[in-house]
């Protein structure tokens, strides 16, 4: 089944202001939250289907791809995949706590749901070249991060068993009460001060490498990353479980990976085409000549034919950017200018003075000769 769009999910239009997504991401919750509607699968899928919504629209990064290339442009980026309860309910200290909502943290709980620890993300920066962009590469690179110790398995107990329940919380990692709403009474659940939500204390420490302090050690890891072709300057990627693991036991946080774009020498790229400028002299331009020109990865033959005039636009199909998780491919325009010298010999001037009064050196413009602006329209379109 398709899935909708994500401003229809949240009943909202395009180019909503941040505050009007979470507003009404907060009204979805609060009316199809499964504690108030228990059994009601359908209420639980839109809950849901409105948490994933969020998810991209209240991401500048991924809000763009999406605006852009819709549902398709999220593939491999760490978003619009589906979202699990556990992931829907840690989101709720924002929109709820930290939105400044009058419920407080009462949907904390999920219902009852131990609270699960999430490390905290790095970004990293990764420079490519055009060629890298327009082709898609896998690059190898170095992080340093924190990661759970063998000997407690992250938790920071010995062999990672030994453990006590927590006598505050009696095990539920949550402190209750009965909240009065205008909604009426509801339950709200506060994380347990004494374990920090595991529900459970250490009774003895690891004797490994982290000795019990806090069940994670920091090591420098090689990580593989798939780019895709087409992506473009300030897209961020996302390797979910690769940031660091939290203290105490949890799961890691994620890799964020901004992407950098090299310039090129001789090629500028615009969006899927790349753009080449190209000086031909002028005796060139009106006999017609064979040149060759620098393309993605190598270089091409081109013909400019006799009488080019200066702004002409050549075009080399294909021979731009992939699309982003798409089909199409750019093509590569190359612009002709008409190079003027600057200085002439006694001997180079004497030619010139000769032709200059011939027929054929005196400007004559067909009607059909096209103005920049419109070639420009027309590969364009």
């Amino acid at each position: 089944m398709a899935k909708r769009d994500y401003y229809e999910v949240l009943g909202v239009s395009r180019g909503v202001a941040e505050d009007e997504i979470k507003k009404a991401y907060r009204k979805l919750a609060i009316k199809h939250h499964p504690d108030k509607n228990q059994g009601d699968k359908d209420a639980e899928e839109k809950f849901k289907e409105a948490a994933e919504a969020y998810e991209v629209l209240s991401n500048a990064d991924k809000k763009a791809r999406y605006d852009r290339h819709g549902h398709q442009g999220l593939e491999g980026y760490g978003g619009g995949g589906g979202m699990n309860m556990e992931d829907i309910f840690s989101q709720f200290s924002d929109i709820f706590n930290g939105g400044g909502s009058p419920f407080g943290d009462m949907f904390g709980s999920g219902g009852g749901r131990q609270q699960i620890r999430k490390g905290t993300n790095l970004r990293i920066k990764l420079k490519l070249n055009l060629e890298e962009v327009a082709e898609g590469v896998e690059k190898k690179i170095k992080v340093k991060r924190f990661v759970a110790c063998e000997g407690c398995r992250g938790t920071g107990a010995k062999n990672g068993t030994s453990f006590k329940t927590c006598p505050t919380c009696s095990g539920s990692g949550q402190i209750r009460r009965v909240v009065n709403t205008m909604l009426g009474q509801m339950m709200s659940a506060t994380t347990c001060p004494t374990c920090n939500g595991a529900g459970k204390s250490v009774s003895e420490r690891c004797d490994a490498a982290c000795g019990g302090k806090d069940g994670i050690k920091q090591l420098e890891e090689v990580i593989s990353v798939k780019v895709p072709a087409g992506v473009e300057e300030g897209m961020q990627l996302s390797m979910g479980g690769k940031g660091n693991f939290p203290p105490g036991g949890g799961v890691a946080g994620d890799l964020l990976i901004a992407i950098e774009e090299e310039e090129h020498e001789s090629l500028k790229r615009e969006g899927k085409n790349v753009h080449f400028d190209l000086y031909v002299n002028f005796v060139d331009a009106a006999l017609g000549t064979v040149l060759d020109v620098p393309t993605i990865g190598g270089k091409a033959r081109i013909n400019v034919d006799a009488g080019t005039q200066g702004g002409k636009i050549l075009r080399l199909k294909g021979k731009g950017i992939k699309e982003l998780n798409g089909y199409g491919i750019g093509d590569q325009l190359i612009h002709v200018n008409i190079w003027t010298p600057k200085q002439l010999t006694k001997e180079e001037k004497a030619i010139l003075e000769k032709l200059k009064t011939s027929p054929n050196f005196s400007p004559n413009p067909e009607k059909s000769e096209k103005s920049f602006m419109e070639k420009m329209k027309e590969y364009f379109q």
